[in-house]
């Protein structure tokens, strides 16, 4: 498999998921938190998005399974783990905690970086120290 191939065909992908979230909206903030203030001027057109990317997968996902192996790797990747934990109920919620709180999720994050302002590059760093401390932590743990 080339790694040109390879390289080109995640920068499409990242183009792609990027220009989506561009267009629908969602590297705004505000959109976001207004999705989420059910009780005060509730935009409920992130629920539009989510359904559309859901509908996608839902209808192409079945079919590139059936492949014997993906186009651009060797095999498929697939989650091992299925069951609901308490690391994923937590981490659930101290997701949707700072989802709330900063307007952002990490693929908006990311798109936004382009604007480059101190919001979105605290953010980003605050998204850094969390990850990076969460894998410290858990190499520590054990």
């Amino acid at each position: 498999m080339s790694p040109f191939l390879r390289l080109g065909s995640a920068l499409l992908a990242g183009i792609l998921f990027g220009l989506g979230l561009s267009v629908a909206q969602m590297i705004d903030p505000a959109k976001v938190i207004n999705f989420l203030n059910i009780l005060g001027d509730w935009d409920p057109s992130l629920a539009f998005v989510m359904a559309g990317g859901l509908a996608v997968n839902a209808a192409i996902t079945p079919l590139i399974l059936k492949r014997k192996r993906p186009l651009l790797a060797e095999h498929f990747r697939l989650p091992e783990k299925q069951e609901i934990d308490g690391r994923i109920i937590v981490g659930g919620i101290i997701f949707g905690a700072g989802w709330g709180i900063a307007g952002y999720c990490p693929g908006p994050m990311i798109t936004s970086l382009s604007f480059a302002n101190a919001d979105i590059l605290t953010v980003v760093a605050a998204f850094l120290v969390g990850t990076v401390g969460t894998r410290a932590f858990l190499a520590y743990k054990g």
